[in-house]
């Protein structure tokens, strides 16, 4: 997969992109990010990508045309659909823009956006390029959104800017890729996976300040830890995630 990010601050990327297991993953060649400056898609001397609102108002909107460049000259190199659509042309259906290009597909950063789950993850790690753009201050104009394919938000909250929200967002969707994540059992046993939250984890040693690790999970008894574990993560979720249950009907039984 490759992922690029539209940013005025790509110098906040590395500290999180350049480690651990995206930084690996990288290396292997299964994930690829590209960040792009947004400044480097201006004319003026000031390199200026906000502009004061129209109709008055407080703090400044990013302005259409530098992240229009920027998403054009991307899609330029980007995998060709059978029927592709003009560049920066999505279809407007209720007044959101619908996807063009099934393997490249357009991001925004938007406290405004679907809230980021394991689904929705899930669906974008299957996309072979997806461009991300970070927005900032008041946010972007609203034209820019006739560019985007999903607006996402990673909670109800607001940030100083999408560039935050867009590491969280491939940190996320990136697990999904495969290759990256070891064990691919990994991210199927884990919170969200199955609308509840995981259960309790230990490891050695198993007396630790008069703590003990339960003693199911020391039998060897691969069914009954199953069992086990389940019951636990539907009570976890009843205690601290009730709304989670509410969506499905759980059986109370393993996985698998």
């Amino acid at each position: 997969m490759k992922i690029d990010v539209i940013t005025i601050f790509p110098e906040m990327f590395a500290a999180v992109l350049g480690e651990s297991i995206i930084k690996r993953a990288q290396e292997r060649g299964v994930l690829r990010i590209d960040l792009h400056n947004l400044r480097d898609y201006t004319h003026d001397k000031h390199r200026s990508v906000d502009d004061r609102p129209y109709g008055g108002g407080p703090g400044m909107v990013m302005r259409p045309e530098p992240i229009f460049e920027a998403v054009e000259d991307i899609t330029r190199h980007a995998p060709q659909p059978n029927n592709p659509s003009p560049p920066g042309k999505a279809d407007l259906v209720g007044g959101q823009a619908q996807p063009t290009h099934p393997q490249c597909q357009t991001i925004l950063m938007s406290p405004q956006g679907e809230r980021l789950s394991t689904s929705l993850a899930q669906r974008l790690a299957e996309i072979q390029q997806l461009i991300v753009i970070c927005g900032h201050y008041e946010g972007v104009d609203e034209r820019v959104k006739t560019l985007v394919d999903h607006s996402i938000s990673i909670g109800d909250y607001v940030l100083t800017g999408g560039e935050l929200p867009a590491m969280v967002l491939i940190d996320c969707l990136a697990r999904f890729i495969p290759g990256v994540i070891g064990h691919e059992q990994a991210t199927a046993e884990e919170s969200f996976a199955d609308n509840v939250l995981e259960y309790p984890q230990y490891t050695r040693p198993a007396v630790f300040r008069g703590m003990e690790v339960p003693e199911v999970l020391r039998s060897g008894d691969h069914e009954h830890i199953a069992r086990w574990r389940r019951i636990q993560a539907i009570a976890r979720t009843l205690a601290l995630r009730p709304d989670l249950i509410e969506r499905q009907s759980v059986s109370g039984q393993p996985k698998g």
